[in-house]
């Protein structure tokens, strides 16, 4: 019976920062749209007697983070190096954190469940290796060598693999909030590697490392398929604890096995000897960082339950600061504004842009004379680029005061007999065709949902 099973995962995330250049040079850190190999220095390229000079914002970067997720800063850090080889680390180690990382422990709340953190520390990424269809070889771009990683490690207090995916989800969030990162999994910008054991009294399997996935789908399949298969393999569970990789299929859909885990031992850890040790607290205000932390998505959602909103926006509310920062603005002046400019917020992009004023104008005149969608989206633009009263624009530009609806519904019904005769024995979607007809006549400059009703209330007085 699978209750009979207790399933232990623990995350290892990588998450890119958005600094301007890399982590340890000078080299322009936005490697996207580059040609291969050309955002590369002797320093990242790991020539002979180059230097590292630590980013001093990607180190900001992590204290912030660290700081956002409760944390411990540590008094004293150092970088070491790492050493393994691979085709796309040019220098044949990585410069990475081992034993006095920037950050010791913290939590995350998911769902009502505390994860807690190993730590956050810092690292440069490798290149990137490119694989040629049809090819017998490989080729290598060293544009993203150097480029500052936020590893982010969490204790095994995950118990499902959809609670390993809302972690993900959650912290993804997180890091948008705080602006660190674009976390964007299908950029490579955020990626895992998932570690998971399935024990059973006093039996456990081994623990199976998934590597490099890069989807929030993809970490929950892997698990789902993981889980299953140490579930189905129980009986030939070694009974002496070991570490093994897998990768993970997407397309297949199932794990495969790459290689026995490596002990921190093989990787040959030292202080690296270029760069001295780090005090965190000499170079930063902690008490300063704190304060101007952004509102995280969890407060922000508690916060904002009770402003009105549509239940359906808050979720996407807290994940966007700067609509969160908006409306706490709007709020300020005109609480019963904050719904519909919310919801204005949300659906209109141009309108981010719009100063609080004038959103607070705009949700006004929705609500007084109802412009259509089409109506409002203009005159967002015209506000954006003249900052002028929204409600100023649509008396000189879309006003209805010259048209007279009801004149203009009359005409179309005396044109649309038929479609009346179909309304009225039942035939309820030919409304939409009416409607239509109304908003052509008056150019789009009345709201549907009004004419709508106008429409229906005239069809029924037809005895």
């Amino acid at each position: 019976m699978s209750e009979d099973f207790k399933t232990t995962i623990g995350l290892e995330i990588h998450a890119q920062l958005k600094t301007k250049s890399k982590m340890f040079c000078s080299c322009d850190n936005n490697a996207e749209a580059a040609e291969p190999n050309t955002l590369v220095c002797p320093i990242c390229l790991g020539m002979p007697g180059t230097l590292p000079t630590p980013n001093k914002e990607a180190i900001l970067m992590a204290v912030k983070l660290g700081l956002a997720l409760g944390a411990k800063i540590c008094e004293e850090s150092k970088f070491d190096r790492k050493h393994y080889f691979y085709p796309d680390l040019p220098k044949g180690y990585q410069i990475s954190q081992y034993d006095q990382p920037f950050c010791v422990g913290g939590e995350l709340l998911v769902g009502d469940k505390i994860v807690k953190l190993n730590r956050i520390h810092l690292e440069e990424d490798a290149g990137k290796l490119l694989h040629p269809e049809g090819a017998n070889y490989s080729v290598v771009d060293l544009n993203r060598a150097g480029t500052p990683l936020l590893e982010i490690v969490t204790e095994p207090d995950i118990t499902t693999p959809l609670m390993a995916k809302e972690f993900m989800q959650e912290l993804r969030e997180i890091l948008r909030a705080l602006q660190i990162s674009d976390a964007d999994m299908e950029k490579g910008h955020l990626r895992c590697d998932a570690n998971i054991s399935v024990s059973r009294q006093s039996k456990m399997s081994p623990i199976i490392e998934i590597k490099n996935l890069n989807s929030f789908k993809f970490v929950e399949k892997a698990l789902i398929y993981e889980e299953k298969r140490l579930r189905e393999e129980y009986d030939s569970w070694p009974a002496k604890k070991t570490k093994i990789t897998r990768g993970y299929d997407a397309k297949a859909g199932q794990t495969y096995i790459l290689r026995e885990k490596e002990e921190a031992k093989d990787y040959r850890y030292f202080p690296e000897p270029d760069i001295p040790p780090i005090k965190v607290h000499e170079i930063f205000s902690l008490e300063e960082i704190r304060k101007n932390l952004p509102a995280m998505p969890s407060e922000v959602r508690s916060k904002i339950n009770d402003w009105g909103l549509d239940k359906k926006w808050i979720e996407q509310i807290a994940k966007n600061p700067h609509i969160y920062n908006l409306l706490e603005k709007v709020r300020e002046k005109d609480s019963s504004a904050v719904s519909l400019v919310g919801k204005i917020l949300i659906h209109e992009e141009a309108a981010l842009d719009m100063s609080i004023d004038n959103l607070i104008y705009l949700a006004q005149l929705i609500l007084e004379k109802g412009p259509p969608s089409n109506i409002v989206r203009k005159i967002i633009e015209k506000s954006v680029s003249s900052n002028e009263n929204p409600k100023l624009i649509y008396d000189r530009e879309f006003s209805m005061a010259d048209i007279d609806v009801d004149e203009v519904v009359e005409k179309i019904l005396s044109k649309n007999s038929d479609a009346v005769s179909k309304i009225k024995s039942g035939k309820e979607q030919v409304i939409g065709f009416l409607v239509g007809e109304v908003m052509r006549e008056t150019k789009g400059n009345i709201n549907p949902n009004i004419a709508r009703q106008i429409i229906i209330k005239k069809i029924n007085s037809i005895k």
